[in-house]
């Protein structure tokens, strides 16, 4: 288990300096990581050394222990030999009789510190295995496609709640916007929706249909999502975005990069559209992935739309562009988008604001800043930052 414990935190290190190395060269602290790291490395070196020693002692004391039986029977037989207790053929007998009892159970002694040895692995394996799975209907029995959280809890397991008590409804034609402060619950609330987890407390419903009872797999085709943080493959722009929807020909691909605005940079690399982007999209910019990441949803075109800050990386323009071709999409669908700038909220049907856990305000972006409460806050705040000089 300690050999274990030292090579996950050697990979994990080794992972963690490759992902953050622009951060640690910009912080001018590569030195002072890597030499963490060394530690790391021969934290791992000094427990395999042990291990193998510790294995090595037991399987040898265990040897010898085994040897010293062979001694003793030949020993005692050569005693009782010369005293005429028994003949040279008993003797023999005896001697062959001890040496093939004793190699297998040799052989045996150093399986038994092999299956010791595995058993951290197979523990390991078995925290996978035994991970409760979600199950539910294959079938989808939704009428319509509302949103509704009817006093909903969740807590992470380490303990750490997020939402206490979350009740609201996105309509099917509507754009939900959900804002407030960092930390408020807002990604968690359309990942619930979505079933990536599964709440503690309350209802959530689509069309009536409780997603708690539904098959993750099945739920999933309601539901196109744009994720904060993007994640590509490595592999050309055309293959990334088909992912959306398998078996989509090249044609419902171009329509829908072209939509998500991904022309203006396809058609500039080398193979256009057939160009390999590598690991996670680094020959791409932020806002290039992001764009890839808008198309897959336009080429899914599910009845039901997250937006988790969709537009975040992106330059006006573009975002202009892809703000007017996401109003084509969203039509007669219900729409629920997390937003930081309110120029995103502003032309949403609802807002519902989040603080704490629980739903501080909802009503139209007019409502909500009449009231002079915590989205108008929001709002006086951001339209000052605009003025802001340096």
């Amino acid at each position: 288990a300690r050999t274990m414990a030292a090579k996950m935190a050697c990979a994990d290190g080794i992972q963690e300096y490759i992902e953050t190395l622009r951060d640690l060269k910009a912080s001018n602290a590569e030195q002072r990581y890597l030499s963490g790291l060394s530690d790391k490395i021969r934290a791992v070196e000094k427990q395999s050394i042990v291990a193998e020693l510790e294995t090595a002692l037991f399987v040898s004391s265990a040897g010898m222990v085994l040897k010293l039986g062979i001694a003793s029977v030949a020993l005692t037989g050569s005693v009782l030999l010369v005293q005429g207790s028994i003949d040279v053929l008993t003797l023999f007998l005896f001697l062959m009789a001890a040496s093939r009892m004793y190699d297998p159970m040799q052989g045996a002694l150093q399986n038994l510190a092999a299956v010791i040895a595995m058993r951290t692995n197979v523990g390991r394996m078995n925290e996978i295995l035994d991970a409760p799975l979600q199950t539910g209907s294959e079938q989808l029995t939704n009428q319509g496609c509302d949103i509704v959280f009817d006093h909903v809890g969740f807590a992470y397991n380490s303990g750490e709640t997020v939402l206490k008590d979350v009740s609201f409804t996105a309509k099917q034609g509507e754009v939900t916007a959900l804002v407030g402060p960092s930390g408020g619950g807002k990604t968690t609330v359309s990942r619930l929706a979505a079933r990536f987890w599964d709440y503690q407390k309350g209802s959530i419903t689509v069309g009536g249909m409780e997603v708690s009872r539904i098959d993750p797999e099945k739920l999933m085709s309601l539901y196109s999502i744009v994720f904060q943080d993007v994640t590509l493959f490595d592999n050309t722009i055309l293959e990334n975005i088909r992912l959306g929807r398998k078996g989509a020909t090249d044609e419902e691909v171009l329509a829908a990069a072209k939509l998500a605005n991904c022309e203006e940079f396809a058609e500039k690399l080398p193979d256009k559209w057939n160009t390999n982007i590598g690991e996670n999209g680094c020959a791409l910019s932020g806002g290039e992935r992001q764009r890839i990441s808008i198309a897959r949803a336009f080429l899914k075109d599910a009845p039901i739309i997250l937006l988790d800050e969709a537009t975040a990386s992106l330059d006006v323009e573009n975002e202009t562009a892809i703000q007017e071709a996401l109003s084509r999409l969203i039509k007669n669908k219900t729409v629920l988008i997390i937003a930081h700038r309110m120029r995103t909220v502003a032309g949403a049907d609802q807002v519902v604001v989040l603080s704490g856990g629980i739903v501080a305000e909802q009503g139209s972006p007019a409502e909500l800043y009449a009231r002079k409460g915590l989205y108008a806050h929001m709002v006086d705040l951001q339209s000052a930052s605009q003025n802001w000089t340096i």
